[in-house]
């Protein structure tokens, strides 16, 4: 791969994910003490971040540095993305986050979500701006909506919310569950 796809392909990753977390230019070049021009070319490949630069980035943007470490995909296939490509999240309380979208900027994504035995969202509800899908791919999921009734959901099962809806959910079970979730 050549120095500039390399510096290229961080770009992308570091301008989709900022604007999938809802921050300006000039909030996160804020949060990590740089200035807005020197993020701009960053994300713009003009410019690489340091070590430094880079860790104060994916530490704001509350993903290890790893997710930046872009993997080759042949440009004509950037609709497509194949299992050795896909970012990987690991959250606290048994949930790990595979984004099998090629992207996280068009609009919508979809996250192969694994539940351990036992996992939860937490015991806080979720108030997310986008409006969101899931299918229970395998197991079972427990979801609570408005602090009504916890509903269980079996696999083929699926479920959608409208934006802001206060949701929260649990792998109640004692074996895996997975769901496709897909938002936007």
């Amino acid at each position: 791969m050549k120095m500039h796809e390399e510096v290229e392909g961080l770009a992308i990753l570091i301008r989709d994910l900022r604007k999938f977390k809802g921050l300006t230019l000039g909030e996160l070049a804020q949060r990590i003490g740089r200035s807005v021009g020197f993020l701009s070319q960053v994300e713009r490949g003009v410019s690489r971040p340091t070590v430094a630069d880079l860790t104060a980035i994916s530490e704001t943007l509350g993903v290890s540095t790893a997710y930046f470490y872009n993997l080759n995909k042949p440009r004509d296939l950037s609709w497509v993305t194949r299992p050795h490509e896909r970012r990987t999240l690991y959250f606290g309380g048994g949930i790990t986050d595979v984004l099998v979208s090629p992207t996280i900027a068009g609009s919508f994504s979809m996250l192969d979500s694994r539940l351990e035995p036992g996992a939860t969202s937490g015991d806080e509800y979720l108030d997310d701006s986008s409006e969101q899908g899931c299918f229970v791919l395998e197991g079972e999921l427990t979801v609570w909506l408005d602090e009504g009734d916890p509903v269980t959901l079996y696999a083929n099962d699926s479920f959608q919310l409208q934006p802001h809806a206060s949701f929260r959910y649990a792998n109640l079970t004692d074996k895996l569950t997975r769901v496709l979730w897909v938002f936007n």
